[in-house]
């Protein structure tokens, strides 16, 4: 798909993005109010810590805050719904008028609820709405008024977090990832979900190898075909660690690469840490595209 085929708009709760206006990709930073996610597990684990986190990103200038209060890391193991509704309500409460989007990254049914209710634009969620009652709680939201036609991220994944890394096996990788997206978004569209609030992850290093993730980052723009936002969520994972010899923490560079080369390749949304040094890097890959708004 060219560059000027793909989506225009992204609704995503009390905010419609343009992208034709935007002229880059929309910078989700990551807030993990977890104790083991893989890069920063415990650096924000208190309400207070994560909220102080958050408003660094604003500054910084994040389109979108993704909050997450369960670790979906290779072997990750799961948390009680009262634990990660403990985690993340309060963040939730302290940032909705902060002036940017929330998104909840969670695959619980009642998470999505309360979170919608609570004031979030947002659901992103690795298991794609295939968790009992999660299809149902975002067209309950959107019903009920709460969800403010949320926006909503469909990710792949393949068998799950505990599993999902031992020997992933593809025939054709990009294919594979591309039906199921495709499914599941069509799912939501049968159920009436407007396609502009649809976005799709191919979901790097969520049973994936190297080869699949390398060949998912060189072939990117495959998935703009289905006609929807596609996220990249490449930031400081293992696969950067893989090629560079680098630990989590000394990842920013290959991120950053990352990045970029995504956008060259169509994404419009990208879930990284590292907020203020993305806005840099995108400020310069945007000042080069053809024809760039005056002042930009």
């Amino acid at each position: 798909m060219s560059k000027n085929l793909l989506p225009a708009t992204w609704r995503c709760g009390r905010f419609l993005f343009d992208f034709a206006q935007l002229r880059r990709p929309l910078v989700m930073g990551i807030l993990n109010a977890t104790p083991d996610s893989f890069s920063d597990g415990g650096k924000f684990r208190t309400a207070s810590d994560a909220i102080a986190q958050a408003k660094r990103m604003i500054e910084s200038g994040v389109d979108i805050i993704d909050i997450g209060g369960e670790s979906t890391r290779p072997g990750a193991q799961p948390v009680s719904l009262q634990e990660e509704l403990d985690r993340v309500l309060p963040v939730i409460e302290a940032l909705k008028d902060g002036g940017v989007a929330l998104s909840i990254d969670t695959y619980k049914a009642e998470t999505m609820r309360q979170a919608l209710t609570a004031g979030v634009d947002c659901v992103n969620d690795v298991w794609a709405l295939r968790q009992e009652g999660a299809v149902e709680a975002v067209l309950e939201a959107t019903t009920a008024g709460e969800g403010k036609e949320c926006g909503i991220v469909l990710m792949h994944m393949q068998r799950d977090p505990l599993t999902m890394q031992f020997n992933p096996e593809y025939i054709d990788v990009i294919a594979e990832v591309k039906h199921f997206l495709e499914k599941r978004a069509e799912l939501l569209l049968a159920n009436g979900i407007a396609q502009n609030r649809i976005a799709i992850d191919p979901g790097f290093g969520f049973g994936k190898s190297l080869e699949n993730n390398v060949r998912m980052l060189a072939d990117f723009d495959s998935f703009t075909e289905l006609g929807y936002p596609v996220l990249a969520g490449i930031s400081r994972k293992s696969m950067l660690g893989k090629i560079t010899g680098k630990d989590t923490q000394e990842r920013l560079s290959a991120s950053i690469a990352a990045v970029v080369m995504a956008a060259d390749r169509g994404a419009q949304i990208v879930r990284v840490h590292d907020v203020a040094e993305t806005m840099d890097a995108l400020k310069l890959w945007k000042a080069i595209q053809k024809d760039p708004i005056e002042g930009a």
